[in-house]
């Protein structure tokens, strides 16, 4: 199970998360208590090993901004709402993650490969809905996310299936700063459940 936290702002967050398994880092470049410069997302990732995804989470990003924060962080992923995608200029070599949200499915046949799943806004601590969730877990790769803590993380995956999930507000002793214990927590209930569906 793929497991993202994200909203990441100082190191001690980033130590926690790769040393606890995490397989990505998502850093937040959108209005926000988590927003860091591309500058400091790249110093704040120096020590990320190569095989921990860094991903830039963007919200409506204007295509300078976004060049700006491919060019100095040259992040391995990009993730930002599915309609700002034809508006960007994306390397090659940095996958994108569309995000879809409640009520608003992909438009058109089919479904991107892979894609994010939350509620209305990032960031709130809201739960998605799962049940939506559910329907585009069953089509393609979702990474669920949207109100998700270790205590609800194992029910989440239970009903939705999803490919990976991730996690922000929910890792937090306060909003905008993680917690190193709660985001282990995270990873370990995540770790355990799938060990049990081994």
């Amino acid at each position: 199970m793929f497991v993202k936290i994200c909203g990441m702002s100082t190191e001690d967050a980033v130590a926690a998360a790769v040393a606890a398994g995490a397989d990505a880092v998502g850093f937040v470049f959108a209005p926000s208590p988590r927003e860091v410069s591309a500058e400091r997302a790249l110093e704040l990732s120096a020590g990320v090993p190569d095989d921990v995804l860094r991903v830039a989470v963007m919200h409506h990003p204007t295509a300078e901004h976004a060049g700006h924060v491919l060019a100095v962080l040259a992040p391995d992923w990009l993730q930002t709402d599915a309609e700002d995608l034809a508006g960007l200029d994306v390397p090659e070599d940095c996958a994108v993650l569309p995000v879809y949200r409640n009520g608003r499915p992909p438009a058109g046949p089919g479904y991107p490969a892979r894609l994010l799943f939350e509620g209305a806004q990032s960031g709130t601590g809201k739960t998605a809905d799962w049940s939506e969730a559910r329907a585009l877990a069953a089509a393609t790769d979702v990474v669920l996310a949207g109100g998700l803590d270790a205590d609800n993380v194992a029910e989440a995956i239970d009903t939705v299936r999803p490919w990976g999930v991730d996690v922000s507000s929910g890792v937090e002793r306060e909003r905008g700063l993680k917690d190193p214990a709660m985001i282990a927590e995270f990873v370990a209930r995540v770790r355990a459940l799938e060990d049990s569906h081994a």
